[in-house]
């Protein structure tokens, strides 16, 4: 009987302590994954609908990168070009001597500067000696400088009559400045 008694309390003991076991390490275990599975599910729902926006935006982005390639060709016009600075200083002399020449004024002597850094751009130089006809001729060569594209800015300028008994021809030293792109 003691025996049977035992077996009684033991049986349903054994029972509902396995039943909170299967609850505790089964039912909500499986509870906290499927709660975390759905997680994740939403977290990468988000990420897909961040992702098709995205997809959907490309020919909007398309369109303005296209918009600032023709900014971008467009403002280096406005460069003198050269794949190096000694280059750009060459063709802004050239275009300086084609300048003068074209107004009558002969060259004494050309410099280069030395190239400067300025963020994203390099500003190269040069110097010119000449020697002009008349002071209508330097007035023409300053407008063709100053209005011409790609910019050129006149730095310094040192006029000087040539002969002062028969002051016609000037002698004139220019140093011009203008940018090209940096490295």
């Amino acid at each position: 009987m003691k025996r049977s008694r035992t077996l009684l309390i033991g049986v349903p003991l054994v029972i509902l302590l396995l039943g909170v076991s299967v609850y505790k390490y089964g039912f909500v275990r499986i509870k906290s994954e499927l709660s975390a599975i759905k997680e994740d599910e939403a977290v990468k729902t988000k990420l897909l609908d961040k992702y098709l926006a995205l997809i959907a935006e490309k020919p909007r982005l398309e369109k303005h990168l296209a918009s600032l390639k023709e900014e971008r060709l467009s403002d280096n016009s406005k460069l003198v070009e050269g794949q190096t600075p000694s280059l750009a200083a060459a063709t802004l002399q050239e275009t300086i001597k084609g300048i003068v020449i074209g107004r009558g004024g002969t060259i004494s002597s050309e410099r280069v500067g030395k190239p400067e850094d300025l963020g994203k751009f390099r500003v190269i130089s040069i110097s010119i000696d000449t020697v002009l006809p008349d002071s209508r001729a330097l007035s023409d060569i300053l407008y063709s400088i100053e209005t011409r594209t790609p910019f050129l800015v006149i730095k310094d300028l040192d006029a000087r009559v040539r002969n002062f008994k028969e002051p016609k021809e000037l002698t004139v030293k220019l140093d011009v400045m203008a940018l090209t792109a940096g490295k």
